[in-house]
């Protein structure tokens, strides 16, 4: 399939279609290992090229995988966007943090409409991907896009996630709320009556804008989208009001965010109220291990998250990137965290 020179060409989707996030960096003194999510990957590769402590090399591989290696030690650190509980990360020897905080979005390719151009609901999302909506000129999508020039006979071709995805976590949690009776799963592997499956965000993205993929849909961290000139959709939220994915709408749903370490840090923000909120909303997380084999690796991995949440650059890269930042009063408690639980031998890393 033919990419379009874009971003990833000499970027980050590059990398992800070779396993790995490598930014060139000077001959720094430490080396950072991640793996994980796709999800957050941009803005993690722009906080790599940015840091100048540290050369950070994450690979974005999806978040089972990133699971299973920080599980395994293989990396200094694992990201996932589905969180972890804290039974798992007690049994595991994990310590669990959010990053950051995204939205999903639908994204479309109909020939001739652009972005934010078609409406969805979320039972009519949740039907597409049942494969009990077929076609775009179903009455049900046309009644919500009066005055939209929807194909009159256009096949709707599904695209979802064939690895183990935080992003997937997040959406099928999403069609869960919205159509319970209907959706019957909600994880990171799909169990999908429909439709063709792809590799990470860029492989979701890959698919629906290509050539022969005219009347497909897809599901992507917003970033990618945005960067590959993809149309996404607009969807009614929980309030009842259409909205539109943008950094505004991911932090009127973030707002309802509860960050406790109690609980992991778990907060879940799909399916939120108010007028703005963006319906498909979720926070990423890092995990680290508790017991550090080396304090020079455990206090860098601290220390650059503890740069992305606190500097004007690592916040204005969130921002600048459609990523909501980590409030404040959250970081003041995950630092204390780290102070409590990551230690090499009986050094506290923070």
């Amino acid at each position: 399939m033919k990419r379009t020179a874009n971003w990833w060409r000499v970027g980050l989707v590059a990398a992800v279609i070779a396993g790995a996030l490598v930014v060139a960096a000077p001959a720094f003194a430490l080396t950072i290992t991640g793996a994980g999510a796709t999800f957050p990957a941009p803005l993690y590769q722009t906080w790599a090229r940015h840091y100048g402590t540290a050369h950070i090399n994450y690979q974005a591989v999806g978040s089972g995988t990133g699971i299973a290696q920080i599980k395994a030690g293989t990396v200094a650190f694992g990201g996932s966007d589905k969180p972890t509980t804290r039974a798992d990360l007690n049994s595991w020897g994990l310590v669990q943090f959010p990053s950051c905080v995204g939205g999903v979005v639908p994204i479309v390719h109909i020939n001739g409409i652009g972005a934010g151009k078609v409406k969805l609901t979320g039972s009519v999302l949740a039907k597409i991907f049942e494969g009990q909506i077929k076609n775009w000129n179903d009455s049900r999508i046309k009644s919500l896009n009066r005055g939209v020039a929807l194909p009159k006979n256009l096949k709707i071709k599904v695209v979802h996630r064939s690895d183990s995805s935080g992003t997937t976590w997040i959406f099928t949690h999403y069609l869960k709320a919205v159509d319970p009776s209907g959706w019957k799963w909600a994880d990171m592997s799909g169990r999908w009556p429909v439709g063709t499956g792809a590799k990470g965000n860029e492989g979701v993205v890959n698919f629906v804008k290509g050539p022969s993929y005219n009347g497909a849909i897809g599901y992507v961290e917003y970033a990618y989208a945005v960067q590959s000139h993809t149309p996404y959709t607009q969807l009614k939220n929980k309030g009842g009001h259409w909205v539109l994915p943008r950094l505004s709408t991911f932090t009127a749903a973030a707002s309802h965010a509860s960050y406790n370490w109690s609980n992991g840090y778990v907060t879940n923000l799909v399916n939120t109220s108010g007028a703005s909120s963006w319906p498909i909303t979720g926070a990423t997380y890092i995990l680290v291990k508790r017991s550090q084999k080396s304090y020079a690796t455990g206090h860098g991995v601290l220390a650059f998250f503890n740069w992305a949440y606190t500097s004007s650059r690592g916040i204005g890269d969130a921002k600048s990137l459609n990523y909501v930042p980590i409030p404040k009063s959250a970081v003041k408690k995950i630092k204390s965290t780290w102070h409590s639980f990551v230690k090499a031998g009986t050094k506290a890393c923070w």
